[in-house]
């Protein structure tokens, strides 16, 4: 594999010399759109970044993105990091009472916005923003707010910026994010220049990326995942990036990848799950002699290969690498897609770590599945406190990726990061002998029973989650036993129930959730078995990541 030698300080030194080297070449755009090239891209960012210091936006002020993926967002952060500005991206699904939170709580200056999201700064009472920039050039708020489109800051001359623009350090502030985890607690990182620019360094040694591919973008950019992996790696590299205009549905989904044919996409683990579930098992189950000729080991390759083969059509044809993160990668549905030799990497990291931790390196055969892959270039991972059977102990990182802290909460971040610079993430795991690291669970979502043995709910609900009539689960304690509450996937149900009534829908599903404990406790050791199995009735709130907001269902009576 060959790897890059090249470091950047900064961000703005990452896009000028990505410019500079690749300039013709497209670097972003819709499906179905002429890209803009990168050089139309940083002539692009240039101007806003005159246009924001025209208005009074100077190095250390706060600049918030509340938008969808669009090759203006991109443009809008160069532009305010060019500045030696602090970026303060916001997820677009996150309700108004957060937005209006941080909003306030940064004292951001200037909002780059679009239609979708207008109504939810409608409340803000607490100052007044400087300026607002619709990405999408929406003029409907002009009457109520400074606002301005975005193609009228575009307009005019590209201003010099090795005379215009003062100097970065690595050490200044790039971006404030505020995260939505799992424990409640939400926290404002603060990532540096230096932070983002080595960690896309670390990235680009994990796999061998060249000009001629392509990524497809269909997470939120404003999530730290899309944005280093999606956003700043095929940057550095002289990728193509293509954004979806409407929701990615299979459907949307097929149609741009037989127009685009992606080289890359980042996803959460669910849309390979879903694919799994409702494209591979059905078929499977469905065939008694498919099934018997999956038992047979000289044909069980060749069956799966050819698998693979199609769903690898389905994504266009030219996929090579489907880049997994943000939450946990169900163990049966990632043995399946390593049988079928889907090209995929596992990779594991924090918002508090730019994000990446650990990852692949893409091709390396001693990578385990069920693993994250191993350290990435230039970060170090050591287990705190392992037991002495499991080898299971709080995972703590150490490298150039670690946040400087978290924003006016020095306490937390004392709590967090100890003086030596090692950052304790939260998350239990162990490594094995060939240094591939293992997730276990969340340090504050172990469950331990008046038998004193540690129980980690996350994979007990990784086997209830493999079966194809569940969509997602959690398991939590009541009165020292353990429930699993269970959403089940109602479509499956649906059809397997027509005619019934719904008295005997409710039974019906009933039997197969106590079929399911039953299965999944035959693979438990005593001490962990799931006392009952309930259904609930709709899906759990989730993070940005599709992992379950935990906190919100902590000792709750199933």
């Amino acid at each position: 594999m060959t790897r890059q030698c090249f470091r950047t300080r900064n961000l703005n030194e990452l896009i000028d010399a990505s410019c500079g080297k690749f300039g013709d070449r497209p670097l972003t755009g819709f499906a179905f759109q002429a890209p803009f090239s990168y050089r139309e891209f940083r002539g692009g960012f240039l101007r806003i970044a005159g246009r924001l210091r025209a208005i009074g936006v100077k190095k250390g002020d706060r600049v918030a993105i509340l938008a969808e993926n669009s090759p203006r967002w991109g443009m809008a952060y160069m532009g305010v990091v060019r500045l030696g500005a602090v970026a303060v991206p916001i997820l677009p699904d996150f309700p108004e009472s957060d937005v209006l939170h941080i909003l306030s709580e940064c004292r951001a200056k200037v909002l780059f916005t679009t239609a979708k999201q207008i109504d939810k700064i409608s409340e803000l009472t607490d100052y007044r923003l400087e300026k607002i920039v619709t990405l999408d050039d929406f003029s409907g708020i002009g009457a109520i707010f400074d606002t301005a489109p975005f193609s009228e800051l575009l307009e005019g001359d590209q201003p010099d910026d090795k005379t215009e623009f003062k100097p970065v350090a690595p050490d200044d502030l790039a971006s404030i994010i505020y995260t939505s985890g799992t424990s409640g607690h939400s926290k404002a990182v603060m990532l540096s220049h230096g932070n983002l620019s080595s960690n896309v360094d670390s990235a680009s040694g994990l796999v061998n990326i060249t000009p001629d591919w392509t990524f497809l973008s269909v997470l939120p950019i404003s999530h730290t995942y899309e944005f280093t992996v999606g956003f700043l790696l095929p940057i550095r590299q002289g990728a193509r990036i293509v954004y979806c205009d409407q929701r990615p549905t299979p459907m949307v989904l097929g149609k741009i990848c037989s127009a685009e044919k992606p080289t890359v996409m980042c996803v959460v683990p669910m849309i390979l799950e879903k694919i799994y579930k409702k494209r591979v098992l059905p078929k499977l189950n469905n065939s008694k002699v498919l099934r018997g000729l999956l038992r047979l080991p000289f044909l069980r390759a060749r069956i799966l290969n050819r698998i693979g083969a199609r769903l690898l059509d389905f994504f266009g044809g030219e996929l090579r690498l489907m880049a997994i993160g943000g939450a946990a990668f169900n163990i049966e549905v990632e043995k399946f897609f390593h049988e079928a030799g889907f090209p995929y990497i596992v990779g594991y990291g924090l918002t508090e770590t730019s994000p990446i931790l650990a990852g692949g390196p893409a091709g390396d055969p001693t990578i385990a599945v069920g693993s994250c892959g191993k350290p990435v270039p230039g970060v170090a991972i050591k287990i705190v406190n392992p037991a002495s059977t499991s080898g299971i102990g709080e995972i703590h990182a150490k490298g150039p990726n670690v946040m400087k802290g978290y924003h006016n909460n020095p306490e937390a971040t004392a709590a967090t990061i100890d003086s030596d610079g090692w950052l304790a993430t939260g998350d239990l795991g162990y490594l094995d002998e060939n240094n591939n690291l293992f997730i276990s669970g969340r340090s504050k979502s172990v469950i331990v029973l008046s038998h004193g043995e540690n129980i980690y709910p996350e994979a007990i609900e990784d086997k209830i989650n493999s079966s194809i009539y569940v969509v997602e689960s959690l398991v939590t304690e009541f009165d020292d036993k353990l429930i699993a509450s269970v959403f089940p996937d109602y479509e499956c149900f649906d059809l397997e129930t027509k005619g019934k009534t719904e008295t005997g829908k409710h039974r019906y599903i009933m039997a197969v959730l106590e079929d399911i404990r039953k299965t999944v406790n035959r693979q438990l050791p005593p001490y962990a078995q799931i006392h009952r199995l309930v259904e609930r009735q709709e899906p759990f709130t989730k993070t940005a990541t599709h992992k379950i907001k935990r906190y919100l269902y902590t000792g709750m009576n199933n």
